[in-house]
């Protein structure tokens, strides 16, 4: 993200004080540092904790307090909420719900077993995790994977009301956690690899009644564009995206959104990203297939599109834009501006002025991105905003059936929906990321309702050089560059955490909860936990101690081949054989790990 005169100054939810907007509550809770109420810590997304009992001098004597068994052996994706005494996490499919009571490690006060179709599984496509639960108004709202969204009284687990956001039998799947804004609960849905129409969906938290549904493609009473929607400044036109489809491909185009959601509360507007458009074979759908693969800000209220941008045309890669949107103010030139920080699947970061839509920067935070050699960033350019491709890396130049090798980064991108953290302290952010390269072989391939619709045949593996498959990395928006660099053997597949305690910590894939100095990067301590970490860290403050709480339990797209049991090395989308090593390392498992410092 290099750009003259750039400056990070602080998380958006600094400015929350006083605003009249915006859920009155949550805001308030999530001023707490003791309590974690939001998946993300805050409305910003920055996963940053004002607690500094741990430092980056104490936390090598941090300690597991106590454990906790979920029972369920899958991918766990997710990490726990926070809201008084309580502590609330959700698991793989089935989504079993937890309240466990802090005031006695962890002691189940309620547990809640949805009762889902396992048909539903086959359907889900990287592996059956859940990335947690929400909370607002007493209640926690789970999305389980056959899109049932239930909320449940928070006291007693109730289930108060339930509604169905999709159908498992077009493909369409629940992995994303839920976000409350105002009286509203957003939710998104899966399905990408399976040609569904993607949408994200508002429904009022008071009986689950339907506010308003956005497509991430089709006409624009269904994506919910008006005349003043834009795209880099200029009004994005009528019927913008079914023009850049053949026919009615837009119908099965995919554009999955179960990544992270942001809300501004004083712009009164909520981001987050599409994903791939299907099929993966790029011959079959000619046109830039928008809005796949685009940054959407829509009014919460009214789900209209205030400006949408689309970083990867006519993606040929699967580089889904559903990162998180982390929002921090800068100062560009001089001037303060409201910006949108995104580490996209594709290997560029961007930061975009979050009011407007403009785009400030665009960069490549991994130095082995080879698919293209920058993002065009001339205004005066036809091709302002894209990324100029390589045409040796390109999948669908040599036409079908025809194997691109040595494209960087694969298909699991540079970063995936593992979401960043951001400290105001040091201004960096501090990245999970992938450090790993393909070979990409469309083919063609058939639509048929809930039947996988890819088209594609993928091999990983770690680029040329040495034997590593991920980094841990802090990146200074000033300059553009990354400031340190941790490699792991494998990619590093869990949210992090910063802290004002000079700490950040992150998961690995063979199972290792780790602290690191936020301004050099000195590993302090690490804990090795019964399996992989995909899981986010979280912090809390309970009875004057600050604990850090992680769920292990290797699966994910990553870990697919473990937990689904795949040898094919092209299974799992290509990931079993890239990451078959990863079986000599952990085991399946699914645990909850809470540490603290010693001490009463």
């Amino acid at each position: 993200m290099r750009s003259s005169g750039l400056w990070l100054m602080a998380p958006a939810f600094v400015l929350l004080a006083g605003t009249a907007s915006g859920n009155d509550e949550l805001i308030k809770l999530s001023k707490d540092p003791n309590q974690w109420v939001i998946p993300s810590g805050d409305y910003a997304n920055t996963r940053y904790s004002t607690l500094n009992q741990i430092t980056k001098d104490n936390v090598k004597n941090l300690r597991p307090l106590w454990t906790f068994s979920t029972g369920v052996l899958r991918g766990h994706e997710g990490g726990p909420l926070v809201i008084g005494d309580v502590m609330y996490l959700s698991t793989p499919f089935p989504n079993n719900v937890f309240a466990l009571d802090l005031n006695n490690n962890g002691r189940i006060l309620w547990k809640y077993e949805p009762k889902q179709d396992p048909t539903v599984i086959p359907v889900m496509c990287c592996d059956t995790v859940n990335r947690g639960v929400a909370y607002a108004d007493g209640k926690i709202f789970l999305h389980q994977a056959d899109t049932t969204l239930v909320a449940l009284d928070a006291k007693t687990g109730k289930e108060l009301w339930s509604v169905k956001n999709g159908d498992p039998k077009k493909g369409e799947t629940g992995t994303s956690a839920p976000l409350v804004v105002k009286d509203k609960v957003l939710v998104g849905i899966s399905g990408g690899e399976f040609g569904v129409q993607a949408h994200v969906t508002a429904y009022n938290t008071k009986d689950g009644s339907r506010a308003w549904r956005a497509y991430s493609e089709g006409p624009d009473d269904q994506i919910l564009f008006d005349a003043n929607t834009t795209e880099l400044g200029k009004p994005v036109g009528k019927d913008s995206s079914i023009k850049t489809w053949q026919g009615d491909q837009w119908k099965i185009g995919g554009g999955g959104t179960w990544g992270w959601i942001s809300y501004d509360p004083q712009l009164n507007l909520i981001y987050y990203g599409s994903g791939n458009p299907s099929t993966w074979n790029p011959v079959q759908r000619p046109g830039d297939n928008k809005w796949s693969m685009t940054i959407f800000a829509r009014n919460p209220d009214t789900g209209i599109a205030k400006w949408a941008y689309q970083m990867t045309p006519h993606d040929q890669w699967d580089y889904d834009g559903v990162n998180e949107m982390i929002l921090v103010d800068v100062n560009v030139k001089g001037q303060p501006t409201k910006a949108l920080v995104h580490f996209d699947r594709n290997g560029f970061g961007y930061t975009l002025d979050r009011a407007t839509g403009e785009l400030l920067v665009a960069e490549k935070y991994d130095p082995t991105v080879n698919w293209a050699t920058k993002v065009d960033m001339d205004k005066s350019s036809r091709t302002y905003g894209r990324p100029q491709v390589v045409p040796q890396y390109s999948t669908e130049h040599q036409g079908q059936d025809v194997n691109t090798k040595g494209i960087c980064p694969a298909a699991l991108g540079t970063k995936d929906q593992q979401p960043a953290a951001y400290s105001p302290d040091t201004g960096l952010f501090y990245v999970p990321t992938n450090h790993v390269c393909m070979d990409y072989e469309p083919f063609r391939v058939s639509y048929t309702a809930g039947q996988p619709y890819v088209g594609a045949t993928l091999s990983m593996y770690p680029p040329p050089g040495k034997d590593i498959m991920g980094n841990f990395i802090a990146w200074d928006a000033k300059t553009g560059k990354i400031v340190w660099s941790l490699p792991e053997q494998f990619s590093v597949w869990s949210g992090a955490l910063a802290t004002a305690g000079g700490v950040v910590f992150y998961g690995t894939l063979e199972g290792y909860l780790k602290a690191v100095d936020a301004k050099t990067g000195k590993e302090l301590y690490k804990f090795k936990t019964p399996s992989g970490i995909i899981g986010n860290v979280t912090t809390y403050e309970h009875g004057g101690k600050q604990y850090v709480a992680i769920l292990s339990g290797v699966g994910g797209w990553a870990g697919i081949g473990l937990a689904a049991g795949l040898t094919d090395p092209t299974a799992g989308l290509g990931a079993v054989g890239g990451y078959a090593a990863l079986k000599n390392y952990t085991s399946l498992g699914g645990q909850l790990t809470v540490f603290a410092l010693p001490g009463s």
